[in-house]
Parts: structure tokens; C-alpha cells; sequence
């Protein structure tokens, strides 16, 4: 039978239930396997994005976020001297963007540091430190305007993305959450230095094109999202999922093996639970929530 009782787990894994296994942190939903198109339903509050009465209210709000999720960056030890950035679309300018200023580290970020700049580099506001790097605007302004969807974009040399980056290939799913990434990402397959010039930067965002990752070679990741949490999210499974391969073909390589791929249909199937727009979001959630409570708000203004 194609159709089936599914349940949504907090964990944002739809997953096959009977009526008397769910529970009050679980929402039912009758879906069809072939096309999994949910009806329509009210979402629980804490599966609710934030909404606000003004648009300052909402710069006030993504700021902190994007505070906090440099804090993150630097738990994760995503940090490499001075590279590294993540930008957010302003809502009340959307021609400009937030973005760390050069030289500041990570878990040391407020959102009073934070600097606005427009598509032309010129630093408008923000804090103290009004120093811009100038790979940060050459790629992500293009994304920026490129891609109106995209409200926020992440980019650092982590170790294992860097790594997987110099094999010049794209995730192979192999795992369940590399699925998010299923037929999702890219690879920007040329390495021509430090990326300042403008033209560079278009043609990462041309590759890019409409999927939420990119990987550049010789270089490291690059994620984007509707919200600061799912481009922070895919950031960090894109990491995790580059790390569990690079260690699975080095086990398998040892005995002669490949790693065992994920079916298509799988692949396909599972990405419509974990590599959502919404499954980012939610994802990202708890960790924002507990370096929350570790910072106690210090990365607020």
C-alpha cells in the first residue's frame, strides 16, 4: 500500500508510526510514498519562524543570529586565522548584507560588530571594527544578487571540507545525512588563488546556480539558505557528511571495497525529509539554542 501512516519526529525525520506510537512532541501526517506531498497542516509553535511587526525589528533579531552563529563556527572549530565569513541579507536594505569584519574571530562576535555593506563594497555601518575582507565581497555579494532567495551564506576552511575539496568530486551518498545534499550541491571544479575579483565571484554563484551548496576545490565549503540557521546547518552537515566519507573510502580502500551507495529512490525519498528548507532550519535549532544559554546572550549587543 502506497499510502502510510508517517509521523514527524523532533528530530524532523518523517518516519513510519502506528496511532498508538505517537506522542506529544510528534505531528501525523497521511502521506503518499510516490509523491510526498503532505496536506496542509498547522505546525507546532516551535516548528514556527519567527515573525515581526517591523522590519528593524527583524534586522535586530537576524543580527543576533548571525552573532550567534559565528559562536558556533568557532565551538566547531571552523576558524583558519582571519578566513572565513557568513553574511545575511538586511531586511530592511536588501541590496546590502551583514557581515563579520575582517580580523575579528568568531567567538568573539557581537552583533553590534557587525558591519552592513552594499553590492559596491562600501562599508555603510556598523561596528567598530570597519575592516572588510574582500574574498567575502567578492563572492557573496554575487550570491546575494544572484540568488534573492537567499538570506544568508556561509563559507570557512574547516579541515575535513578542505580536504574533501581537493579531490575536485561531488558527495556521494553514502550515508542518510549526506542525502540532504542528494542532486543539492556542486562543486566549483578550478582554483585560481584568493578569490577579489568580481568576476570570480560570478562565476562561483553562476555554479552554484539553485542548490543550497558548493564545493570549491582547493578551497573549502559554501552553503546558503532562506534563514541564518539552515545556511549554517548545511554548512555543518556538509562538513560532517565530507568527513564521513573521506574516513568510509579510507576503510573501504583498505580491504579492496568501495563504500555502499545509497539507491537513487532512497536518496530521492530522504532528501524530501532532511533536505528541506525547513529540515535546515530545525536542525540548526538546537544548537543555536544551547550556545545561547553557554554565551548568556554575550554575543547580543
Amino acid at each position: 500500500d502506497d499510502e502510510t501512516l508517517l509521523h514527524v519526529h523532533s528530530s524532523g525525520e518523517i518516519m513510519d508510526a502506528t496511532p498508538s506510537a505517537l506522542d506529544g512532541a510528534s505531528v501525523s501526517v497521511s502521506v503518499s510514498r510516490k509523491n510526498l506531498e503532505a496536506p496542509p497542516m498547522q505546525l507546532p509553535s516551535y516548528l514556527q519562524v519567527p515573525t515581526f511587526a517591523t522590519k528593524e525589528d527583524e534586522r535586530v533579531f537576524l543580527k543576533e543570529r548571525l552573532a550567534l552563529a559565528f559562536r558556533i563556527f568557532a565551538k566547531c572549530g571552523y576558524d583558519e586565522g582571519v578566513a572565513g565569513h557568513i553574511t545575511l541579507r538586511d531586511p530592511v536594505r536588501p541590496d546590502c548584507f551583514w557581515v563579520n569584519p575582517f580580523g575579528l574571530h568568531f567567538g568573539l562576535i557581537k552583533a553590534s560588530d557587525l558591519i552592513l555593506v552594499d553590492h559596491h563594497g562600501t562599508v555603510i555601518e556598523g561596528g567598530p571594527i570597519r575592516a572588510l575582507n574582500v574574498a567575502a565581497f567578492a563572492i557573496h555579494s554575487q550570491i546575494h544578487k544572484a540568488r534573492p532567495d537567499v538570506l544568508a551564506a556561509a563559507h570557512s576552511h574547516s579541515l575535513y571540507g578542505k580536504a574533501f575539496s581537493s579531490l575536485g568530486r561531488h558527495l556521494d551518498t553514502i550515508t542518510q545525512d549526506s542525502c540532504a545534499f542528494y542532486k543539492d550541491h556542486a562543486v566549483y571544479d578550478r582554483f585560481g588563488g584568493v578569490v577579489i575579483a568580481e568576476e570570480e565571484g560570478q562565476n562561483i554563484a553562476e555554479k552554484l546556480g539553485k542548490c543550497k551548496a558548493i564545493i570549491l576545490q582547493n578551497h573549502g565549503l559554501l552553503t546558503v539558505g532562506g534563514s541564518v540557521e539552515s545556511a549554517l546547518w548545511w554548512f555543518v552537515a556538509m562538513e560532517r557528511s565530507c568527513h564521513a566519507q573521506l574516513l568510509a573510502e579510507a576503510a573501504a580502500a583498505s580491504r579492496g571495497e568501495r563504500p555502499v551507495f545509497v539507491g537513487d529512490e532512497e536518496a530521492a525519498f530522504t532528501f524530501k525529509t532532511v533536505g528541506t528548507e525547513l529540515a535546515g532550519w530545525f536542525s540548526a535549532k538546537p544548537m543555536f539554542d544551547l550556545m545561547h544559554k553557554k554565551t548568556k546572550g554575550d554575543y547580543k549587543d
